[in-house]
């Protein structure tokens, strides 16, 4: 599936991280697999390319990574 060091896009639209409420707009937030971190249902760690009011690291869906 997605491997440690890939590019992706993050849909963050209406998902709650460390307090950060991520709005509709947050549909095609860019960053970096860091590991799988749940097998089912799958699930990724993916270091952000920008921090959201200081969340830089997300536990992410598959469904909502893309590969770039």
């Amino acid at each position: 599936m997605f491997q440690p060091g890939q590019t992706v896009r993050v849909n963050l639209a209406g998902m709650q991280v460390q307090g950060v409420l991520f709005h509709a707009a947050v549909t095609d937030a860019v960053g970096n697999i860091v590991r799988q971190t749940s097998e089912n249902p799958s699930q990724f760690l993916v270091k952000l390319l920008f921090s959201f009011k200081g969340v830089s690291e997300v536990d992410v869906p598959a469904d909502r990574i893309r590969a770039m």
